[in-house]
């Protein structure tokens, strides 16, 4: 369904028309120098993520930054292929001792929950603004709404710096308490560590929104900044909410910036081309520098690792 709207759209002879003429303002050094921002943005938003993994690796096994850049790598390579990213934890965790490698999916859990704090929390403020700029709420009901998404933000923050009170629920439900031991890795991580993997996943949400802000104001001078950045921030809000599968994940988010951006600009297709042009960026082309890494992991283990 998603790919037959998606096909009719870029099949639209009045759109098409309107794209080619936007391409044609840009010179070939423009493109050129668009896509090599858009390579050095990708590579310092997944090398920030190898950093992140081998700071929360550090309680389990300490690994080289190589060794974290590969095992991050190779998660792309897997999780494009299974919903959710699921195979990214699988991609990963089989770089670490066979010991540590349930430990290393929890590891992996704070880091992921670490970026979605941001992400909501960002989006939170995209949405707190889209409803004051687009929707006609009385003063009552939006403040009404300001309040629930405040308690909301500071509910994330509280559940995310003290994690360690996921433990302790853990502990109290029965069917949960037989693998408690592995979650006890929660209390090892201090405020300070959190407060570094929580520093770090705002730096790559900088990084990869950047991206998005670079490529429209190449190819859509006229967009004004903070609206966009407001609707980039619902994107990934939106996107967080959705189950996907990466690879076929490009028609849903091309679909939903260009329902976004409509209340922004009519050029549907070059929102939805600078979409997908940094999904394959930030999701095809690592997965493709990863598959290399696949070869050499280590399934059973050895005594010596």
């Amino acid at each position: 369904m998603v790919l037959w709207v998606v096909y009719r759209k870029i099949n639209d002879k009045s759109k098409l028309e309107e794209f080619d003429f936007l391409l044609s303002q840009l010179g070939s050094e423009t493109i050129a120098s668009t896509i090599f921002w858009l390579v050095l943005l990708m590579f310092t938003n997944w090398l920030l993520e190898c950093v992140k993994w081998q700071y929360l690796c550090k309680p389990i096994e300490a690994i080289s930054f190589y060794r974290s850049f590969e095992s991050v790598f190779c998660g792309l390579s897997w999780a494009i292929f299974t919903p959710n990213r699921i195979g990214e934890y699988g991609g990963r965790v089989l770089f670490l001792k066979p010991k540590k490698r349930v430990f290393g999916v929890v590891a992996m859990a704070v880091g992921a929950f670490a970026q979605l704090v941001i992400t909501n929390i960002m989006g939170t403020v995209a949405l707190i603004w889209f409803v004051s700029t687009y929707e006609k709420l009385s003063l009552g009901w939006y403040l009404l709404f300001c309040l629930a998404a405040f308690i909301f933000i500071a509910g994330l923050l509280l559940l995310y710096f003290r994690i360690r009170l996921l433990n302790q629920w853990i502990g109290k439900i029965r069917w949960l308490a037989k693998v408690q031991r592995f979650f006890h890795l929660l209390e090892r991580y201090t405020t300070q560590q959190l407060t570094t993997v929580f520093l770090l996943s705002a730096l790559r949400f900088i990084v990869f929104t950047s991206q998005y802000a670079f490529i429209m104001q190449v190819l859509l001078t006229e967009l004004p900044m903070l609206p966009m950045f407001m609707m980039v921030f619902l994107l990934f809000f939106i996107q967080s909410a959705i189950p996907s599968l990466d690879l076929l994940d490009v028609g849903v988010r091309s679909l939903t910036a260009s329902f976004l951006f409509a209340y922004l600009t009519k050029q549907e297709l070059a929102i939805m081309a600078s979409t997908a042009a940094i999904w394959f960026i930030n999701l095809i082309v690592p997965a493709i520098i990863g598959s290399v890494f696949v070869f050499k992991i280590n399934f059973f283990g050895n005594p010596d690792r």
